[in-house]
């Protein structure tokens, strides 16, 4: 071998050797951090002993004699597969990240802190049932007991080994009831109703009359598209399902809306307009069983691990102490099942979306502000921010009677004019009983608890959706919402008048919509309107989802009842469901256009195509992509740029209308000089730039095009999957994996139009649960049940998710001990 090849042998060979070792520490460090799942372990502070069973998924079902075991074993479970996630977690609740990750993350912090998640999550822990908190700390034991038997922090997660690089001293402190009850203040915050919305019609108002503003709003198409509740109105202070109604300054928003994005999304990084969710549920009238059917699918940001984990909790024997016997979906680092179904009942979730926040406009003087002609003191207190690797940072946090003022902790925020912050009120920072509401779905037996459950339920605001194996369905619609003095919630408002007060109090649970075993046989909820306000009145939002994926989801319930009964495989095969529920209006406006060149052969492709949007489709991949240049050259040319369209069902609404107006301004581009264009221009420009961009991604080739090509998922850790540094993100992230739908497709997997393709908000899990059977009930994950990258639990769903399978869910002992491959015996 000549002398230059012999020494590039050497060094070759020395660098695998190299690899070698590393690869064998980074297995030995990432093996260490896998849990115990077999055997037996002592747990002090059990009263008896507990079993858990893992299936080859890693599910833990948790069997115990006492409520206190069962939850303290659940925080112990929580903890071996996710604790650095709840670190995180609890960290980013309480404005502490940058004790983590240092100076990156103040601004983030700053953000929390004003809003106080963490002080609102404390003053609210002494307000719960004495149960509830015990339960809380009996969780916080378990969480505490796992975090005595691994001391070091390499033994606790792949993640704490990367961190030691920047934060060698970081310990993690023990784990407290209020961290619990914070994380649920997150989930607010992410499920928050149209606070982005007030911002986005103010700032474009810097831009546009009001008049035009109002055309990128439209209302609720109530006549196309129906709302949750069709029947009932309030009748002598309480909702009646039979009743029948009678017949009667813009830079301190730019601030405010900055940092409204500086706060990180806890349930990941979706564009707001991508997160929703889908339920519906059957009545046994309609099923094979003869029994009610429920699905759920809640459609978060997508992220590593997921948002959620599977688990059962099981009472060896149903008592007064011990009343749990619920199998579902839960939070890492919260106790119980937030949805899921017991031995007789089952319910699903998604987001009411109600008008629970409002933007004041305030004028502040020095340590003061305007109200009502007085000059009154600002509330104030002083947050300190702990920096690894630098200074601590110590922010002034002021808040008028409306509540923070969130434009004040940006750096550079010098607001002028005359309105020179911005308040917000938010139901969520004031102390509530969610935590309370958790425990009673979870032991609730019939429609009754559950209404009482429902009541606790005060924020976020969810459409609750309900079956139980006696027969019934039902819905339910809880949550703290505000009666406002005056107006309607759509734009920020002056906090100086007093005119545009909250009430003190919210609108009656008993006056919200409610719903039971309705005539149809069947309820759809999909973030759609809950209820008409002609028979309603107390305002909910006027920002709902526009209607298309609960009227898709209406329309297959009632196609596949005229086949004949509904079994379970009908309700997962409404959930795959990807048909696009504009194209039948935007199609036929774009086969009239003139066009010339090779844009017109693609243009083809849409006379043929039935409006879904599987993998391999061709017209769905040209269609988005059109679709996509539409929403850019006709609004972006008006819009700032944080209003600007990132899609979504309201934006169908918009199109429509203005199609009908061939000349309207909004088809003009503004930035063109000596020429005003009209519909027909922005289409034909719109044809022709999808063809040139597919053509540049995916080759001149238009039948080559997939819609799987384009739509694509990255699984994201949510911490150190987006540090930055190619390995580390390598260690974490995992995909792309190419998905079918789209955005308000019923199979709707987010995408911003701003952006790109890839996917930004999923079907976060799927449940469909069978009430003659429990046990033929079937689930699935968006990822997996472990957090630590590289266990074969990590991302073992997600393939299948993808492909819309779903996993059994089993909830009997004898299934859950036959599908077990581990076996785990805590003592006392």
């Amino acid at each position: 071998m000549p002398r230059p090849l012999r020494w590039f042998a050497r060094v070759l060979t020395v660098l695998v050797a190299l690899a070698l070792v590393l690869a064998g520490v980074l297995v030995y460090t990432v093996r260490k951090s896998f849990p115990q799942v077999d055997g037996s372990l002592r747990l002090p502070g059990l009263k008896g002993n507990v079993e858990i069973y893992r299936d080859k998924s890693g599910i833990p079902h948790i069997y115990a004699d006492t409520a206190a075991d069962l939850f303290m074993a659940q925080g112990f479970v929580h903890a071996q597969d996710r604790f650095y996630e709840m670190d995180f977690r609890r960290h980013l609740t309480s404005g502490r990240l940058s004790e983590l990750f240092g100076k990156a993350t103040v601004e983030n912090d700053k953000a929390i802190r004003t809003m106080g998640w963490r002080r609102v999550a404390e003053q609210e822990l002494p307000e719960l049932s004495q149960e509830t908190q015990d339960y809380l700390n009996a969780y916080a034991k378990g969480v505490n007991a796992w975090l005595s038997a691994n001391p070091n922090a390499s033994d606790r997660s792949l993640e704490y080994s990367i961190l030691k690089i920047q934060n060698g001293g970081y310990q993690p402190e023990k784990w407290t009831a209020a961290d619990s009850v914070a994380w649920l203040k997150a989930m607010a915050w992410d499920l928050r109703s149209n606070m982005e919305d007030e911002i986005d019609r103010a700032l474009a108002l810097t831009k546009l009359p009001r008049e035009r503003v109002e055309q990128l709003y439209p209302g609720y198409p109530y006549e196309r598209h129906s709302p949750i509740v069709t029947e009932g109105t309030v009748e002598q202070g309480r909702f009646d399902q039979h009743a029948e109604p009678r017949i009667r300054a813009p830079r301190a928003l730019s601030q405010a809306a900055r940092t409204l994005d500086a706060v990180p999304s806890t349930m990941g990084t979706a564009d707001r307009e991508g997160v929703g969710s889908n339920s519906w549920v059957v009545s046994g009238e309609y099923t094979k069983s003869g029994k009610p059917l429920l699905a759920n699918d809640p459609h978060l940001s997508p992220q590593m691990p997921s948002v959620w984990y599977q688990a059962g909790l099981h009472c060896r024997k149903i008592t007064e102490e011990c009343p749990y016997d619920v199998t579902g979906f839960t939070f890492s680092g919260v106790p119980g099942v937030v949805i899921g179904h017991t031995d007789k009942i089952a319910w699903g979730f998604t987001n009411l979306g109600p008008d629970v926040a409002d933007l004041f406009l305030e004028k502040v003087q020095g340590d003061t502000y305007l109200y009502q002609g007085q000059q009154v003191k600002l509330e104030t207190r002083q947050e300190q921010i702990k920096v690894a690797g630098g200074a601590p940072v110590t922010i002034t946090v002021k808040s008028t009677r409306h509540g923070p003022l969130i434009n004040e902790v940006m750096d550079d925020a010098r607001p002028s004019g005359e309105a020179n912050a911005v308040a917000l009120q938010w139901t969520a920072l004031t102390p509530g009983r969610t935590a309370d509401a958790v425990f009673a779905l979870n032991k609730a037996a019939d429609w009754g608890e559950f209404k009482a459950a429902a009541a606790l339920f005060d924020v976020p605001a969810q459409n609750l959706i309900y079956a139980d194996t006696t027969g019934k369905i039902g819905y339910q619609a809880p949550g703290r919402i505000p009666v406002r003095e005056k107006g309607d919630g759509t734009w920020p408002v002056p906090g100086w008048t007093g005119e545009y007060e909250w009430k003190t109090a919210p609108i009656p649970y008993d006056q919200l919509p409610s719903v039971e075993d309705p005539a149809d046989g069947f309820i759809v909820t999909a973030n759609n309107a809950v209820i008409d306000p002609k028979r309603y009145k107390p305002l909910l939002t006027k920002d709902w989802a526009h209607g298309y994926r609960s009227e898709r989801i209406r329309e297959r319930i009632k196609e596949a009842i005229k086949k004949g009964p509904i079994d379970a495989a009908d309700m997962s095969a409404i959930q795959q469901d990807t048909y696009n529920g504009f194209a039948d209006t935007l199609v036929p406006a774009l086969m009239r256009v003139d066009l010339a060149g090779p844009s017109g052969e693609a243009r083809q492709l849409l006379k043929t195509w039935d409006r879904t949007q599987g993998l391999d489709s061709t017209p769905a991949a040209y269609f988005n992509a059109v679709w996509r240049q539409v929403l850019m050259l006709t609004f972006d040319d008006d819009l700032p740029a944080g209003a600007r369209p990132a899609g979504g069902d309201r934006w169908y609404d918009v199109v429509g209308r203005l199609l009908d107006s061939p000349d309207d301004p909004f088809w003009d581009d503004v930035t063109t000089k000596n020429r005003k264009e009209t519909r027909d221009d922005i289409l034909r420009q719109a044809l022709a730039s999808a063809y040139q961009e597919l053509s540049d991604r995916l080759g001149p080739e238009v039948k080559s095009w997939r819609w799987g090509d384009l739509h694509r998922l990255e699984l994201v850790n949510g911490s150190l999957g987006t540090s930055g540094i190619g390995p580390v993100e390598a260690l974490f992230n995992r995909g792309p994996l190419s998905v079918a739908g789209s955005k308000d497709a019923v199979n709707a997997t987010g995408w911003n139009v701003q952006k790109g393709y890839e996917i930004t908000a999923v079907p976060s899990m799927r449940m469909v649960v069978d009430l003659s059977d429990m046990n033929k009930s079937q689930w699935i994950n968006l990822t997996g049940a472990s957090g630590h990258a590289f266990h074969e639990n990590y991302w073992d769903q997600a393939e299948a998710w993808a492909r819309g399978e779903l996993l059994p869910m089993y909830s009997k002992p004898e299934s859950v001990k036959k599908a077990a491959v581990h076996t785990l015996k805590l003592t006392p």
